[in-house]
Parts: structure tokens; C-alpha cells; sequence
């Protein structure tokens, strides 16, 4: 454990917390990919399969079935909750996620640091997560509009990864025998492929800010007047 993975985790969590709060508060899961989350819930359950078999601290222990249990909740609400599945997006939700999803296991067979269960499945997972968002960019791409907590989502996502990009770099100077560089390799790819999503929403921001400014500026000057 060290400050950036600690911070990594914080972020994802507050990623998840986020988007629950959007679809329990709202009602609507408008603006998510289901198929993002189907991901991640295969992404999780993969790579936690060593609940069965080690245990290494109840911090690891609490968070890894925070994270298997939210992503299997979400999924739930989209699927099967009376409101918030009327207002999925499926037309706009195409992308075909399960050529990711095999894909991922045959290059997790081919490329992985030991050929056994557990190690298969979790370099199966780096492999998953690292392409998990696609859908839900190519979602937010095609509808033309990110609400703000969608936004928000996404980019403490992206705050996790890099978070976590400096968390392996940590340990690589720090740890003499630190050798996950399927997980490095992965992370670079998925972090990259937040870049788009984070220019075009700090543009917006900016807009959205600019406007705002001045429309309190032309109010002032009525009121003056």
C-alpha cells in the first residue's frame, strides 16, 4: 500500500459512488452503457477470484467486494429496476462487447506472467478493463451530450488509472521484485484512451463556465441599468 494506489482506490470508488447516486437519485441511468458495466462486472469477478484462497488484508478484502458488489448492482438496476431500465439507452448502446470480452481471454491465454487459473484470469481482467470504456465513450460520442455526473464519472475513472500508473511506478523503484508489467502495459492503453474524453470535457466545462459568467454579467448590467 502506498499514497497513489490508496488514492487510486479513493477515486474508483468515488467513480462507482457517483454513479449510483446519478441512477438512485435520479431514477435514470440515461447517458450509461450498460455493456461498460457488464464489463466491469466481468472484470471484477475475474480478477477477485483469490477471495477464495488468500487473504491479505480486510482493507483488500472490504474493497474488492465493495467493487464486486456495486458493478453487479448497477447492472441489476439497468436490467431489471421498473424505472430506471425504461430510461437505458439501447439504441444508442451498440457496441458489440463481447468480441472484447473473447478477445481479452485469448490473449490472456497467449500473454500472462504464469499459466494458471488465477494468473490467466486476472491478466484476462487487466486485459478487460484496459477496453471496458469503450462503450461508454462511443456512447457519450454518439448521443452528443455528457450530464454532469456522467462526466464526473468518467473522469474520476480516468483519475484512477493514472493514479494507479504512478502507484506501479512507485513500486517498480521501491520494490526489488515488483513485475506486473501486464498491468502497466494495460494501464498506459486504458489511460490513453480517456485523453479524448478529457479535452472535450474540459472544453466544455470551460464553455459551460464562460456562459454562465456571462449571463450573471449581462443580468448585472440590466439591474444597473
Amino acid at each position: 500500500m502506498n499514497i497513489f494506489r490508496f488514492a487510486g482506490d479513493m477515486s474508483h470508488l468515488i467513480s462507482i459512488l457517483i454513479l449510483l447516486l446519478k441512477i438512485y437519485a435520479t431514477k435514470s441511468c440515461s447517458g450509461i452503457s450498460l455493456k461498460t458495466q457488464e464489463l466491469y462486472a466481468i472484470v471484477f469477478l475475474a480478477r477477485y477470484l483469490d477471495l477464495f484462497t488468500d487473504f491479505i488484508s480486510l482493507y483488500n478484502t472490504v474493497m474488492k467486494l465493495v467493487f464486486i458488489g456495486s458493478s453487479l448492482a448497477i447492472v441489476w438496476c439497468m436490467r431489471e429496476h421498473r424505472m430506471v431500465r425504461r430510461t437505458y439507452d439501447k439504441e444508442l448502446d451498440t457496441f458489440r462487447h463481447y468480441f472484447l470480452v473473447g478477445g481479452c481471454f485469448v490473449l490472456a491465454l497467449i500473454l500472462h506472467e504464469k499459466f494458471t487459473f488465477l494468473e490467466v484470469f486476472w491478466a484476462f481482467s487487466i486485459y478487460l478493463e484496459a477496453l471496458a470504456i469503450l462503450p461508454q465513450l462511443v456512447l457519450l460520442q454518439r448521443s452528443g451530450n455528457v450530464d454532469n455526473l456522467t462526466g464526473q464519472y468518467v473522469v474520476f475513472l480516468g483519475a484512477y488509472r493514472a493514479l494507479y500508473i504512478l502507484n506501479w511506478i512507485y513500486r517498480y523503484l521501491t520494490e526489488s521484485h515488483f513485475s506486473r508489467w501486464i498491468a502497466c502495459a494495460a494501464g498506459l492503453v486504458q489511460t490513453a484512451l480517456y485523453a479524448d474524453f478529457f479535452y472535450y470535457y474540459f472544453i466544455s466545462v470551460v464553455f459551460f463556465m464562460a456562459g454562465k459568467s456571462e449571463d450573471n454579467t449581462g443580468r448585472e448590467e440590466k439591474r444597473d441599468t
